[in-house]
């Protein structure tokens, strides 16, 4: 997903982002979104009118550059935005005032450390380059799993590219392996120039994505917010029983067909009404955004991206979910 970039393309705030905000003047919430699949099923509860049907009073306001939605929320342009943990945990330390009030899945797959077909193993990648976004999730994974197969950083060679150039640079034999995220991996595996090493799948909790807002609207919209997250509960229910259905739906707003979409659907753990209240809350699960919290911000910590470890009771508001779950 890039810095962590889940895009098609890095337009601007301004050639999507500002139109929609004229565009849509009557709602009270402004909601960010970009290219992943965890974010664009907030379009699927816009066509199956479930954000009218539980009071919530938001528009949506597509990004092209998800980078640009991350700095437009903290910048206070929108009222709040999908994003994941890891590019939530800055703004936080830097004393943004925003709270985490929803998390929208779990990467289970879309995120992939691939490796050319000649390495089957960890041992084989040793002394290898890689190819990936530095300072992203992609990197975080990457780190991630070489800890867990018994190798450092130092094992390897990571060369600093965008995740569309890391998959170009492995398709291409320049490099051995790439940090990348869907579509990406499909299009490795479509080009048979490699396969997973290993993936999100194999770091349940690692890579949440959330909705994240500005404390001072969740306090002036409290119920809009609890119906935001009501209409999200519907819409995984939704995707989970009718998902070929939700992709025809997601896939025109990505320019992906809705087969291709549905495969990138199924690496995407979304989180209902439950899981919300296991990620919201303390607890021992990987989900728990208490326990992911550390762990991002240990990687965070070591690329000198932050120099504290915020509180996660600091920014985590689970009473909107608490409340919306009942």
């Amino acid at each position: 997903m890039g810095t962590v970039k889940r895009l098609l393309a890095a337009a601007g705030f301004v050639a999507c982002g500002q139109m929609g905000l004229m565009a849509q003047a009557s709602a009270r919430i402004t909601l960010g979104l970009s290219d992943w699949p965890g974010w664009v099923a907030w379009y699927v509860a816009q066509h199956n009118g479930y954000l009218k049907k539980y009071g919530a009073h938001v528009r949506l306001v597509w990004f092209p550059s998800y980078m640009t939605s991350v700095e437009a929320l903290s910048a206070g342009r929108i009222d709040a935005n999908c994003q994941a943990l890891i590019d939530t945990i800055a703004p936080i330390v830097r004393k943004v005032p925003i709270k985490v009030i929803l998390v929208t899945d779990n990467s289970a797959g879309n995120d992939a450390l691939m490796v050319n077909n000649t390495i089957h193993s960890f041992a084989g990648l040793k002394g290898k380059s890689i190819a990936v976004e530095m300072n992203s999730i992609e990197e975080y994974l990457d780190v991630t799993a070489l800890h867990e197969h018994h190798m450092g950083v130092s094992d390897v060679h990571f060369v600093n590219m965008s995740t569309g150039n890391s998959a170009a640079a492995l398709i291409t034999g320049r490099v051995a392996a790439a940090g990348v995220w869907n579509p990406w991996i499909q299009r490795i595996e479509a080009r048979r120039a490699g396969h997973p090493l290993f993936t999100s799948a194999q770091a349940p909790g690692l890579i949440p994505d959330l909705v994240v807002a500005r404390a001072a609207v969740v306090a002036a919209h409290k119920k809009d917010f609890v119906g935001l997250a009501k209409a999200w509960f519907a819409t995984v229910r939704f995707i989970k029983a009718h998902p070929r259905q939700a992709a025809r739906i997601m896939a025109p707003h990505v320019d992906l067909t809705p087969a291709v979409y549905a495969e990138s659907l199924s690496g995407t753990r979304l989180f209902g009404a439950h899981m919300n209240r296991v990620a919201m809350n303390p607890g021992g699960s990987p989900a728990s955004l208490y326990n992911s919290t550390i762990q991002t911000t240990r990687f965070l910590r070591q690329v000198k991206m932050v120099n504290a470890t915020p509180s996660p009771r600091a920014f985590i508001d689970a009473g909107i979910v608490n409340q919306a779950a009942r």
